[in-house]
């Protein structure tokens, strides 16, 4: 016999999120190994800019070999560390956030506490705010792990805000009030909002009127504000990007007010340095109880010495940090405007974004009806027939079918124009079989062909070839 918690199925792996990636592995694609297999298009992995790091490793061999100033610290390093994190590590690590924002926000390595990830930050963060079968108010779309990270072991629940892309997915203060409405009606005590800023799957960075919202609102229910911001450090328009943080210093709320006990920041090097396999994630929160607690539950896992001594190093090196958010910047944004504009020229449009591995693509056209079956039908057909795992939107909980994640930054240059080729031909057949059904979508299609506020305004994406990576 096993316990309920094993035994249960509110893992979500049978998300379609999770189904494709199932596909994905039983046939990957590969340029020369396999050419007709699945491209992996539902990965948020930044693998765009190793070149660098492996550079700053090249030119670092000590620090490889666990030495310092010549003299080796393995043993130093093999014993068991205090659950506290390395100073070192910490010190250098709010210093690197503080240089993504601007340095117009400092943070305290006092209130910083290391975890096993994002994944583990914000299973903790919902461990120390919320009982089991209370309530978290998530904006959508979302990132469709967080049913697994805040749910699961947690047994906390998520009421979404509804967004749609009336006004481009922006959380409003009514859809605010209607989530909390809701949780009511359904008994939920809500304990707090967590957003994703930059976000995941929209690829976009919230707006100083959505950050007031959700300020305005956690000062008048008294709740919690949990602030993932892992991909911080992707923003292709430095100055577009507004910290939690930096947003209540704005408003010039006094330090003194309670609500600063309740904003909590989500952190990791996963995305912004492309290093998700070495399991670095933090919590940043001015709550002395949600730091020790937080403190305390890291014990279940810990950063290893190891990497923290490995990345301190890295870290400490300003001039390599420096070169490499801008380089990491350009090139995403260069990769991004080669998406855009490939799926441009199939004739399917994309929120326009400026953050992220991703972009937020509109497929409402090519549904058969506008129903999420529908919108299931064509991403198994995309899956299938044309061998691209890409994640659909009714697995981040959007409210509209269509929608769909399509990453851009785990795969080279060469494969990526493998995946637009593909999709381009696909168009093509399923448009031109509906028009000899029916002359009448001709003319539909040519004006969803026509440029609109969906999609950017670039030039061919081979023009940028020679300079992306």
């Amino acid at each position: 016999m096993l316990s309920r918690k094993a035994a249960c199925d509110s893992h979500g792996q049978d998300s379609s999120y999770f189904l494709g990636w199932q596909e994905y592995e039983k046939n990957p694609y590969h340029e020369l190994q396999n050419p007709t297999g699945i491209i992996q298009m539902g990965l948020a992995e930044n693998q765009l800019s190793f070149d660098l790091t492996e550079s700053w490793l090249a030119n670092n061999s000590d620090v490889l070999g666990l030495k310092r100033n010549g003299r080796s610290v393995f043993r130093e390093l093999a014993l068991f560390q205090d659950y506290h994190g390395m100073p070192n590590f910490k010190n250098e690590l709010v210093e690197f956030m503080a240089e993504l924002r601007g340095h117009k926000v400092a943070f305290d390595p006092k209130k910083l506490v290391l975890v096993a990830g994002a994944t583990s930050a914000n299973e903790t963060m919902m461990f120390c705010l919320a009982e089991p079968g209370e309530a978290f108010l998530l904006p959508t779309p979302y990132y469709p792990g967080f049913d697994r990270d805040l749910k699961w072991r947690t047994g906390v629940e998520i009421v979404p805000i509804l967004c749609s892309s009336s006004n481009d997915f922006r959380i409003t203060g009514c859809a605010l009030e209607d989530a909390y409405q809701q949780a009511k009606k359904l008994n939920l005590n809500v304990k707090g909002v967590l957003v994703t800023n930059p976000s995941n799957p929209l690829g976009t960075t919230m707006n100083r009127d959505e950050l007031n919202h959700v300020i305005d609102f956690a000062i008048t229910k008294k709740v919690h504000i949990v602030s993932d911001e892992i991909y911080s450090g992707t923003v292709f328009d430095s100055t577009s990007f507004i910290s939690i943080i930096e947003a209540l210093m704005d408003r010039n709320i006094d330090d003194t007010h309670d609500l600063w006990n309740r904003i909590h920041i989500v952190y990791s090097l996963s995305k912004d340095l492309g290093l998700p396999g070495f399991r670095v994630g933090m919590i940043y929160s001015n709550n002395e109880l949600v730091v020790a607690a937080a403190t305390k539950m890291s014990s279940f896992g810990l950063v290893s010495s190891q990497t923290q001594f490995l990345l301190s190093n890295m870290l400490s090196d300003k001039k390599f940090t420096s070169k490499y958010i801008k380089e990491n910047q350009k090139r995403l944004k260069r990769r991004m405007e080669m998406l855009v504009s490939g799926l441009r020229g199939a004739g399917i449009g994309c929120l326009n974004s400026n953050a992220g591995l991703f972009c937020w693509v509109d497929m409402r056209h090519l549904l058969s009806s506008d129903t999420f079956e529908a919108e299931k039908e064509l991403s198994k057909r995309i899956l299938f027939e044309v061998g691209l795992n890409i994640s659909p939107g009714s697995s981040c909980h959007c409210c509209e079918p269509g929608w769909f994640r399509m990453c851009f930054a785990n795969m080279s240059q060469e494969t990526l124009k493998v995946a637009i080729r593909r999709i381009k031909a696909f168009v093509e057949s399923t448009t031109s079989g509906r028009e000899n059904c029916n002359p009448q979508l001709s003319l539909c299609n040519s004006r969803r062909r026509s440029v609109s506020k969906w999609v950017f305004p670039l030039s061919s994406y081979d023009d940028h070839a020679a300079a992306d990576r």
